[in-house]
């Protein structure tokens, strides 16, 4: 049986036209100039990082704390490991694996688990310069395994402790304390997850080590937090998207910037986010929270970001980088 004929008179409706055009293709084009493409790493790692205090303390309203730090990396890692895979990388040995696996639970999974539970009852703005004190918390590991520390890295370290009790000063709640503590055991943390991952042999494709301890780290803490009772009661409009910009742009997007850096840049440039991440937090948690800057934490901002700025460049002419 034949189709039937079209009608000759029949003509397809006319769609009304839009009150805007579309553009053929996106407006934003990444730089293609080295330079270009160190400043808008430099941008992503100091804005994205800076503004995922404001985003946790967002997602806390649904996520339970651990869990929040072990979904977010989960499923980050997970899509950094798509990504490196479609790059054809060298596959990581089963010990790589199982040191990104150690590497990743300090970094990823305790780190930013004890942030996130400490962000319950700490500001955004004081948690940001608490976790600047990675640095010296460094430098005390570094010195606990054995390597002579100079005098001027103990003044670092000493100004710094005295930086974290005036950012406290006047809060002396119980509930704020342990917040503090839980915080400060974050970036203990950190700075051993660094101070292992230079000592032990990682894989040698900087993406697939980075999706290996952010998506390993994460399983293991997402593991902790089902164990320890935490559950997931239902998540609210406002702190889904957090979780998603946390999960998206704060780890996937900004540990690829970071990772850029180390690779096309000095450890000066790499590092600098130590000292804008704690200046954009305090900035957005006054504009968007509420939050109070006292005196007591501009004093302590500077007096923290002083002494991680001895702790660099003590370190650096050690290194004989200055």
């Amino acid at each position: 049986m034949s189709n039937p004929s079209p009608n000759p008179s029949f003509k397809p409706p006319r769609l009304p036209r839009l009150p805007f055009s579309l553009p053929d293709r996106f407006p934003f084009r990444a730089p293609r100039s080295h330079k270009g493409q160190v400043a808008l790493a430099l941008a992503v790692v100091y804005l994205v990082w800076g503004s995922t205090y404001l985003a946790v303390h967002l997602s806390l309203a649904s996520f339970p704390p651990l869990l929040l730090s072990g979904l977010r990396n989960l499923f980050a890692g997970i899509g950094l490991f798509v990504f490196a895979a479609r790059r054809k990388p060298v596959w990581p040995t089963l010990a790589e694996a199982r040191n990104a696996a150690l590497v990743g639970t300090l970094l990823v999974g305790l780190s930013s688990g004890m942030l996130a539970y400490g962000m319950r009852t700490v500001e955004t703005g004081t948690a940001a310069v608490m976790v600047a004190t990675v640095p010296l918390f460094a430098t005390i590991i570094a010195a606990l395994t054995g390597r002579r520390i100079a005098k001027g890295e103990w003044v670092a370290v000493g100004l710094g402790l005295i930086g974290i009790v005036l950012l406290n000063h006047g809060d002396s709640g119980a509930g704020s304390t342990a917040g503090s503590i839980a915080i400060l055991c974050g970036a203990i943390f950190w700075a051993g997850g660094a101070h292992l991952a230079s000592r032990v042999k990682l894989p040698s494709d900087l993406f697939m080590s980075t999706a290996l301890q952010i998506g390993l780290g994460g399983s293991i803490s997402t593991t902790v937090a089902l164990l320890s009772g935490e559950r997931l009661a239902g998540i609210g409009f406002v702190p889904g998207l957090s979780f998603l910009y946390l999960m998206l742009v704060g780890t996937m997007a900004a540990y690829v910037a970071y990772g850029f850096l180390i690779r096309h840049t000095s450890p000066i440039i790499a590092s600098s986010c130590m000292y804008v991440n704690p200046v954009v937090a305090v900035l957005l948690g006054a504009l968007l929270l509420g939050e109070a800057i006292t005196r007591w934490t501009v004093i302590a901002t500077v007096v923290i970001l002083l002494s991680v700025g001895l702790s660099f460049w003590f370190d650096y002419r050690r290194r004989g980088l200055v």
